[in-house]
């Protein structure tokens, strides 16, 4: 389908799921990117939006599908089960249709129907580009600003208040070096002696007491993983607004509702 252009980015959406996802069963999917939003599955929202960025030239997306989301897809990826396994699948389908020189792909979660165009094409401009990986996230204070009562997980560190993004962005030719690391910091996520001892007890303190700076959680996170990563702070709390329960779903549709004249 789409040929991309050098400066142009790939990317995969994560469209996968427990397939006893009480959430879908709720709605008579089988995973949650599929349950309507407005209408339309919730995925079929994101898709659009990279296609309008103007910035994606072929996007992977792992997970099923349906036949009206099937015409945005170049590389259709079957479930592999977990989050880490699907965006290794994901980004080996756009390596083996051809990535440009200098490619770099974006991930994203196929449950942020509220992201526009505009805003994956600030973040994408933005990117550092000597980072293999890149991850955006928002202030607590832009998220409540854009949508009151939104729920969500913080951090507190010296800089601000954040909330993590629904995407990020990534170097494909160096996914072999952090992928490994990734996988064993997700797995010691649970055991929270193996997680201290991975991410360093200086450092740890320093975010238990909210002196940590996003500056040194980079820096720490670089060395974990092996490769230069970034923190990329954005306005846009739609980055970082997924929908996991009813009354995401319920802000989603009102907001959707209130922007449908023009998004951007």
């Amino acid at each position: 389908m789409t040929q991309p252009r050098a400066g142009q980015w790939s990317a995969v959406v994560l469209g996968g799921g427990d397939p006893g996802d009480p959430f879908a069963a709720a709605h008579g999917v089988p995973v949650k990117a599929l349950i309507p939003v407005r209408g339309e599955p919730m995925a079929l929202h994101v898709l659009r939006a990279l296609r309008a960025s103007g910035r994606v030239a072929r996007i992977a997306y792992v997970g099923p599908t349906t036949a009206e989301m099937d015409p945005l897809i170049d590389e259709r990826v079957t479930d592999h089960g977990t989050l880490l396994s699907n965006l290794e699948a994901g980004v080996e389908a756009l390596a083996g249709a051809g990535l440009a020189p200098g490619e770099r792909v974006l991930v994203a979660t196929a449950d942020i129907p509220l992201v526009t165009p505009g805003q994956l094409g600030e973040v994408l401009d933005a990117a550092p580009q000597a980072a293999a990986l890149v991850y955006p996230v928002v202030r607590r204070s832009d998220c409540e600003q854009a949508f009151p009562g939104v729920k969500r997980t913080y951090a507190r560190l010296r800089d601000d208040t954040f909330t993590g993004g629904n995407i990020f962005l990534l170097d494909p030719r160096l996914i072999g070096q952090f992928l490994p690391r990734l996988r064993e910091v997700l797995a010691a996520r649970k055991a929270p002696l193996k997680l201290a001892a991975l991410i360093g007890p200086g450092i740890l303190l320093k975010l238990l007491t909210r002196r940590l700076t996003v500056a040194e959680l980079e820096g720490r996170v670089s060395t974990i993983l092996g490769v230069p990563a970034r923190a990329l702070v954005t306005g846009h709390a739609a980055i970082g607004t997924d929908v996991d329960k009813d009354g995401d779903l319920l802000l989603a549709e009102a907001h959707l509702r209130a922007d449908a004249p023009a998004q951007s």
